[in-house]
């Protein structure tokens, strides 16, 4: 069972009751529309190995609830081998980034929305998603067999990376291709699906 906007990715429990997601990744954007949803569909797709244990969700810092995903950006997740969203849009609110063990957003002004919403909880979790991706290293998980702990373990070791005085900022975001060429949209959702693979590479997914 494939689920969105805070509901665990995965099956129910014998039980009856969903299980406890351990870890969780929130993707952000503008609108909740494009970037963010197509981050958490690629991410939810590439980490599919490890379903039960990671939870994946968006949100838009001016979203406008309910509003379907963008065709274009379901159509590249359809092409990937992956599920697209089908939970309208949502607002990102203060609980959504306390809730998170990680935020992704599309630009470095998602990042920023996040840490003004929850700083004492994002300012080490909210990263822009290629920033992440530019920082996270597999050694830092690599004697971790947990999923969970595997992937607090890169945060941790990307949060350490980010003040490095040699790091270059200047490729951190990914642009908003709504209303774009046909090739501002190509090459958002070949930033997003680099960036994808990069974290899932660091996940042991290689």
């Amino acid at each position: 069972m494939t689920e969105h906007a805070g509901v665990m990715l995965g099956s129910d429990s014998p039980s009856g009751t969903s299980r406890v997601p351990e870890f969780r990744v929130l993707t952000v954007c503008t609108a909740n529309l494009y970037r963010s949803p197509l981050a958490e569909c690629l991410l939810r797709k590439r980490l599919a190995a490890v379903r039960e244990t990671i939870h994946l969700s968006s949100a838009g810092t001016q979203a406008v609830p309910g509003t379907p995903m963008e065709r274009v950006a379901a159509s590249a997740v359809v092409a990937r081998g992956g599920e697209p969203s089908a939970t309208g849009a949502r607002r990102l609110t203060a609980g959504l980034v306390e809730r998170a063990d990680l935020v992704l957003g599309a630009g470095v002004e998602h990042r920023e929305a996040a840490v003004r919403l929850a700083p004492v909880r994002a300012l080490s979790r909210a990263f822009s998603l290629r920033e992440f991706a530019r920082l996270v290293r597999a050694e830092d998980g690599a004697d971790l067999v947990d999923p969970a702990a595997r992937f607090t373990a890169l945060v941790a070791g990307a949060a350490a990376r980010r003040g490095a005085a040699t790091a270059d900022t200047a490729d951190d975001d990914v642009a908003d291709p709504l209303g774009g060429s046909e090739a501002v949209v190509r090459e958002c959702v070949r930033r997003v699906e680099e960036s994808v693979e990069r974290i899932a590479v660091a996940m042991g997914l290689g």
